[in-house]
């Protein structure tokens, strides 16, 4: 029988591919010897099989990755996150992100769960997000999640001239016919963001939206569901069936390289003093330029 043959029954908690690529890297031995998948063995060879680590079971590391501070004291970190940097390290993404940064930034932060991070961005939103440095801080941050007192507003460019100030109060959940995306679905969590109209543009309008839930993906899919996707966001570009969103991802909003959404201010009540604090992170270059192109 071909080795990855017997040795898929041998180990049937691993897929045949994932055998084929062991042998193929020379983590599994026969004989004390590397060989192909498709060798063959009679019965009576010893086989040495050395799994590799799995990356989701060691813990984080500190790496050395450049963060902007905008605000450090002894019980909180606030960060300005730039677009293309991951928060919490997962599959593709092991390393290279926020947390890896901030423990290195913060060695103190091994010693609460997720090195403190207690809200996240997606990968390519840029702005703020705060980091409880001790955990009576992340308790109380957590808190104020719950209790929808942490008050987060965002930029966002999106597709369309919008008629008026609104909000949208929609459950989400995940998209039943793509698992990797949200969608506004009966089943779903409650969420309601509100939004403003800061600038028309010829066939784009600039949006301030305020979160009162912290859905996965919330303002993206919320502002597709009315019919005004962001700009570059390539997973919620389309507009629903029967609704036009004014512009299509052509011309300079068509090689923007990010959904243009950005944290702008962030308040909450300090853990420490119990006063309110606020936050504010300027328009990064990427979207500035975007901005003005079109004015």
């Amino acid at each position: 029988m071909r080795i990855d043959q017997a040795l898929a029954r041998l180990f049937p908690e691993h897929s045949r591919s994932r055998i084929a690529a062991w042998l193929k890297e020379g983590r599994i031995l026969l004989d004390t010897r590397a060989v192909h998948p498709d060798v063959k063995v009679w019965g009576g060879e010893s086989v040495d099989l050395t799994i590799p680590a799995d990356p989701r079971e060691a813990p984080p590391a500190a790496q050395a990755i450049g963060i902007n501070v905008v605000h450090e004291d002894e019980s909180v970190l606030v960060i300005d996150k730039p677009a293309g940097l991951v928060v919490h390290p997962g599959s593709g993404n092991w390393s290279g992100t926020l947390q890896n940064a901030l423990l290195h930034h913060a060695p103190g932060l091994q010693a609460v769960p997720r090195a403190g991070i207690v809200h996240r961005l997606d990968k390519d939103t840029s702005g703020l997000l705060v980091v409880a440095k001790t955990l009576t801080a992340q308790t109380s941050l957590v808190r104020q999640l719950q209790a929808r007192t942490v008050a987060r507003t965002y930029l966002a460019l999106v597709h369309g001239r919008v008629a008026h100030d609104g909000e949208v109060e929609a459950p989400i959940g995940r998209d039943p016919r793509n698992r990797v995306r949200m969608a506004v679905v009966a089943a779903g969590k409650p969420a309601l963001t509100s939004y403003r109209v800061q600038k028309r543009y010829a066939q784009m309008t600039l949006l301030e939206c305020s979160l009162s839930t912290g859905r996965t993906h919330q303002i993206r899919v919320h502002l597709q569901s009315i019919g005004h996707p962001l700009v570059g966001d390539p997973v919620y570009r389309r507009a629903p069936r029967g609704v036009n969103p004014g512009a299509g991802e052509s011309g300079v909003a068509g090689i923007f390289a990010r959904q243009a959404l950005h944290a702008l201010r962030l308040a909450f009540l300090h853990p420490r003093t119990g006063a309110r604090v606020e936050f504010h992170a300027p328009i990064p270059g990427d979207m500035q330029r975007l901005l003005d192109s079109l004015s």
